[in-house]
């Protein structure tokens, strides 16, 4: 019985060495197959990492341009709404002050006429008869060139003055030539005559002077 357990292990001893030593060298290949895979991973992972950080940089990078455009662009829009309603609020203020400043004219060129009458009415009186024997006359003559005078004062004051361009260079934005006539002593292009004054409202020409003009002889 000894001799046959002694035969048996005897043969099972060279298998089980075989195996064993079939399956440390598998194990041995596993493990270097595993740490050479390993290897790879620590080999690869910073260049996977690197290329990673790369395309995050890179986004980044253009969503920083593409927010610079925007505000870039909407820095523009806000100049462009700005410069818009200064020039806005420049155009208001001046028709305001313009609305201010010629909206009597309609009522200026009524009173025109009125000054015309009265110009009329105090050049008509004859001077010769303006005496201290003729009082009635003498004093109405006077009460028409007070209020002459004080209806210039009032056109000044309101920014109305008298144009009566007698001797001066003819204007076709202030004066309305009626007629052309040689006069001797007298520079062609200057006015001879005016048959009617013009007035100015704050420098803009309310009506023209009538006026006659020299010409060449």
């Amino acid at each position: 019985m000894a001799a046959q357990c002694s035969g048996l292990v005897r043969r099972t001893l060279p298998a089980f060495a075989l195996s064993l030593r079939t399956s440390s060298r598998l194990l041995c290949t596993a493990a270097k197959q595993k740490n050479n895979g390993q290897n790879l991973e620590d080999e690869s992972s910073p260049n996977e990492q690197k290329t990673d950080s790369t395309s995050a940089e890179k986004t980044l990078t253009d969503e920083k341009i593409k927010l610079e455009e925007q505000l870039k662009e909407t820095l523009e829009k806000y100049k462009r709404a700005l410069a818009d309603t200064e020039n806005l609020r420049r155009r208001s203020q001046k028709l305001v002050e313009e609305a201010k400043l010629y909206g009597i004219q309609g009522f200026c060129k009524d009173l025109l006429e009125v000054a015309d009458i009265l110009e009329k009415a105090t050049e008509s009186v004859p001077k010769d008869e303006i005496k201290e024997e003729n009082p009635h006359l003498k004093n109405l003559y006077e009460g028409l060139v007070m209020t002459e005078v004080q209806i210039q004062k009032v056109f000044k004051k309101h920014g109305l003055l008298k144009l009566n361009p007698v001797g001066a260079k003819f204007d076709p934005y202030e004066h309305e030539a009626l007629f052309h006539t040689p006069v001797e002593g007298k520079e062609p292009g200057t006015i001879a005559l005016v048959t009617k004054v013009g007035y100015k409202l704050h420098g803009r020409t309310l009506r023209p002077a009538l006026v006659g003009v020299v010409k060449e002889p």
